[in-house]
């Protein structure tokens, strides 16, 4: 078959980097880059460290209001698909890119695989909450990775094509950490920063959300990190660019023990996490990600569609909001700073994660119409 792909952010890249071999190996891919993520610390270093191959379409269309931005992937994605006439196309996630691609494929009658259907956060005010739910309902393939998806897309009355596939991410986190369990890892971060960073010894913190850049939730969550740093343990933060956009526009900060450095690329940020006396976040891929790792992890939103990372986690990852004494507390109970060497020292020395096999059961789910789909 000939699958055309749609990625445009971060998170894409990585879901994308898990599944090309396989896909490759067994069908045609036409490869296309929206540009939603256009920094070269967001996005254009992550084709070269996750072996991406490079775009066969490129369409620049990153910035500006959700409208501007989806309205120009959809003017350029049309006539890509209209000519290229893919057998199948294949989006990721829950972002603008999603959006456009799975809308543009439908109107050219093209079938449409999403893989993460099925997640919900329940919060329709979260752009990504509406753009999984149109991705859903349009998708002739619903790639679930967790049971909570497969029931979720049951529920809205979505069964024909749904398969429960796990999370592509784990297995690219599973083929790299063999490379970040040792705290060398983290000596790439630490010679840009100038500083020495002990595992146990810092914390690790990212912010993206578009929520979380109006300006009373941005008082809040600085706030809770300028809490939690210390001289003895800084909250090292991978800070978006839009993020640090908006903070710079509100005239807000941090504080001094909180190092805000750009995006990571893929294993620094495995091996901050790792090697952390445990991660703040808002980032769903973080969340899983620290979930894996054994990391505990606040998780700096009301709610999330990641249940299974929350319940599975025996107490590791909580949802606090924007609650400060929650997130103190919580931060005191999971990571106390005279515990917390010891513990990421024991979490890396015995980390053994594998992988979910996703790749090889989409590609091989992709060789099969769904029942009572028209050719």
């Amino acid at each position: 078959m000939k699958i055309a792909s749609i990625v445009g952010t971060r998170p894409q890249l990585i879901k994308a980097a898990a599944l090309q071999p396989a896909l490759r190996a067994r069908h045609d891919e036409i490869f296309i880059d929206t540009g939603q993520h256009w920094d070269e610390s967001m996005a254009g270093s992550f084709f070269d460290e996750l072996g991406l191959a490079q775009p066969d379409f490129s369409l620049g269309a990153g910035g500006g209001t959700h409208a501007k931005q989806t309205a120009a992937m959809l003017l350029r994605l049309e006539p890509i698909l209209r000519d290229t006439r893919p057998d199948a196309v294949l989006v990721f996630g829950d972002t603008n890119s999603t959006l456009a691609g799975a809308l543009s494929a439908a109107k050219l009658g093209l079938p449409v695989a999403h893989v993460e259907a099925g997640l919900r956060s329940f919060d329709r005010r979260m752009p990504e909450e509406l753009n999984r739910v149109v991705a859903d309902h349009l998708a002739t393939w619903s790639f679930a990775p967790t049971p909570t998806a497969v029931e979720n897309l049951r529920a809205e009355g979505i069964t024909s094509g749904v398969v429960m596939v796990g999370d592509l991410m784990q297995d690219l986190a599973a083929r790299v950490s063999a490379e970040v369990r040792e705290p060398a890892a983290l000596d790439p971060i630490t010679a840009r920063l100038g500083v020495t960073l002990a595992p146990g010894a810092y914390l690790f913190a990212t912010v993206h959300r578009q929520e979380n850049r109006e300006r009373p939730a941005m008082a809040s969550w600085t706030a809770i990190l300028a809490g939690a740093a210390t001289p003895d343990r800084p909250v090292v933060l991978a800070l978006h660019p839009g993020t640090r956009a908006a903070m710079d526009g509100a005239g807000i900060s941090c504080g001094p023990n909180v190092w805000m450095v750009d995006p990571q690329g893929y294993r620094t940020s495995l091996a901050l996490q790792l090697h952390a006396a445990g991660v703040l976040t808002d980032s769903g891929g973080v969340q899983r990600e620290s979930a894996w790792l054994g990391v505990p992890c606040l998780v700096l939103r009301e709610t999330t569609e990641w249940n299974e990372a929350v319940s599975g986690s025996d107490g590791r990852m909580v949802v606090v909001g924007l609650d400060a004494n929650r997130a103190r507390t919580e931060l005191d109970r999971l990571a106390p700073p005279d515990q917390a060497p010891a513990q990421a020292a024991a979490r890396a020395g015995s980390l053994v994660l594998r992988p979910a096999g996703a790749a090889d059961a989409i590609v091989a789910a992709l060789d099969h119409l769904p029942t009572g789909t028209a050719p």
